[in-house]
């Protein structure tokens, strides 16, 4: 059974832990969802009676898979009913532990003494087919834990404020210290969640003013490939920018992000091209292998973009891969995050052209 993060609260508030409800699985790469999820579980399932705590990670080169069969068979020292909190980091069992898994859940099924949380990290579209996350799905509840877009996240924070009898003024005033709060945590949420726990500690409850909010709030954001690929291919420029400007002071490699650009352009041709060469937009888009929230994005630029634009796109990435490789060309600055800021200009601008075309 699939469960949208948000039902979590009142699928718990409804009771029945000790019943039916004695799986769940959480899987993600959002670690504040990932986190307080879980603990809401962990805290149901005090509540229900299974206080007898067994903490399980299976991590390293040949993780111990028995004592995920021994712990589900043993019986608690205290007669108290056990909670097993299961780790896989790697989202990975392997052939052994699908079997222990499969094995487990046989024995979990008819023990009502016996509730388990497992903790996996964000799984691709072969890990969610296969044969032990699908009986996780069919015998327990299972949750994704997947990090906020920028769209998102202002309701996120507005809300996170409201819990603790906090809110923003009214009119410009307010979108400002909004635009600014989102600002300064996009990308980094656990930070987000601190900073606004902060806010609720320094100010009374009530309405936060711009000064308040500049004056408490420090810059934590933290921003990814994925983020500033979603960023140029949405044509939000100075977004994208201020990214670059970001993972440049955290000590990503320019080649890293260079590949990350560059794979985007490279997409985005395959995918004009087989348009061009008579194929549907959804083959083109299984044949470049494109998913998840890249799929929405060059679904929608990729038909309007001209084959010329993505041919000179294709040439500066060309020459920005030499740029950050050490080499210099004559119409390129020579500094490789001056060359890739210019390589994502050119991006969004592309694409904020194509959408505005449309």
């Amino acid at each position: 059974m699939q469960l949208r993060l948000e039902q979590l609260s009142k699928h718990l508030n409804a009771g029945d832990l000790g019943g039916s409800k004695r799986l769940y699985t959480l899987h993600g790469d959002e670690p504040l969802f990932s986190q307080e999820a879980g603990d809401a579980i962990r805290q149901a399932a005090r509540a229900a009676g299974y206080s007898e705590r067994n903490i399980l990670t299976m991590v390293g080169a040949h993780p111990n898979w028995e004592s995920l069969l021994n712990a589900g068979c043993a019986m608690s020292l205290f007669g108290d009913r056990q909670f097993i909190d299961l780790r896989i980091p790697s989202g990975k069992p392997g052939k052994e532990g699908s079997a222990c898994i499969h094995q487990f859940l046989l024995h979990a099924a008819n023990n009502p003494d016996l509730f388990t949380l497992i903790t996996l990290p964000r799984l691709d579209k072969t890990q969610q087919n296969s044969a032990w996350f699908m009986a996780l799905e069919q015998q327990g509840v299972t949750i994704r834990c997947d990090p906020l877009t920028r769209h998102d996240l202002p309701l996120w924070v507005t809300q996170r404020l409201l819990r603790q009898g906090q809110q923003f003024a009214t009119g410009e005033d307010g979108q400002r210290a909004l635009a600014f709060l989102v600002d300064k945590v996009e990308g980094n949420l656990i930070a987000a969640h601190q900073e606004i726990i902060k806010l609720g500690l320094i100010y009374p409850s009530g309405i936060l003013t711009w000064e308040q909010i500049s004056q408490a709030v420090v810059d934590v954001t933290r921003f990814t490939t994925d983020k500033l690929s979603e960023a140029t291919l949405s044509g939000q420029t100075h977004r994208a920018l201020r990214m670059i400007d970001s993972i440049e002071a955290e000590g990503v490699s320019a080649v890293y992000v260079h590949w990350s650009l560059a794979q985007d352009i490279q997409a985005l041709y395959g995918v004009r091209y087989s348009i061009d060469q008579g194929k549907t937009l959804s083959m083109a888009l299984r044949e470049q292998r494109i998913w998840g929230h890249k799929e929405r994005l060059i679904e929608q630029l990729a038909p309007q973009i001209n084959h010329s634009d993505l041919l000179r796109l294709l040439k500066a990435a060309s020459t920005v891969d030499g740029i950050v490789k050490g080499l210099t060309h004559p119409q390129w600055p020579t500094n490789p995050w001056l060359a890739l800021r210019r390589l994502a200009f050119g991006i969004s601008r592309l694409a904020a052209q194509s959408y505005k075309n449309r």
